[in-house]
């Protein structure tokens, strides 16, 4: 914020639909949005606004992708329990006939048991415990939607914000991107 004031002079800050926006005095504009699809309502106050980009008590990440999965439960911004995994399965193949068409059975029966894989860590991490008040999700959609689909991880899909965390294949460090992302302040900035 300070450094939009540097660069493109006096900045008048406003709070516009939950967001912090700035309109500069040469016509450039900036917004701020509290991760975790919160809400700012105070006064245009830029140590309120920064004071309020704070973690839910009790969250979570969700990664999926066919070829792993990454799941973490937070406190805060205290990592409390995780687990990251990988299941093989096959890729696309150029046989044709019967051949394709029994890879690409194997394949959604390798895909089905590497959900069912995520959705037993997920259930154990995520629900096992006092709830969770967030719950930000990220990977592939059809394969979160597969696990989401497990009996055990229905209510989840009710605590899902902030944006889809678009990862490659979930390993520990993307998981920990994942989690920082997921608690950055989302800036937007249109020069003019």
């Amino acid at each position: 914020m300070e450094n939009f004031a540097e660069r493109h002079g006096e900045t008048a800050f406003t709070v516009v639909d939950g967001a912090l926006s700035g309109r500069a005095e040469d016509g450039s504009s900036c917004r701020f949005q509290l991760p975790f699809g919160a809400s700012f309502d105070a006064e245009p106050d830029l140590d309120r606004f920064a004071a309020a980009a704070v973690p839910p008590v009790d969250w979570g990440v969700l990664l999926v992708r066919k070829g792993g999965f990454a799941i973490a439960r937070l406190h805060g911004a205290e990592l409390t329990d995780s687990k990251t995994g990988q299941r093989h399965v096959q890729g696309r193949t150029k046989a044709g006939g019967q051949s394709q068409q029994r890879f690409a059975r194997r394949r959604d029966n390798q895909a089905k048991a590497a959900f069912g894989a995520a959705a037993d860590h997920a259930a154990r991490i995520l629900t096992e415990r006092r709830g969770l008040a967030v719950l930000v999700i990220g990977g592939d959609h059809a394969a979160v939607d597969a696990t989401l689909d497990d009996a055990r991880l229905r209510g989840l899909r009710d605590l899902v914000v902030g944006p889809w965390l678009a990862t490659p294949d979930p390993r520990r460090s993307v998981l920990e991107q994942a989690i920082a992302d997921a608690q950055a302040i989302a800036v937007e900035v249109v020069n003019a």
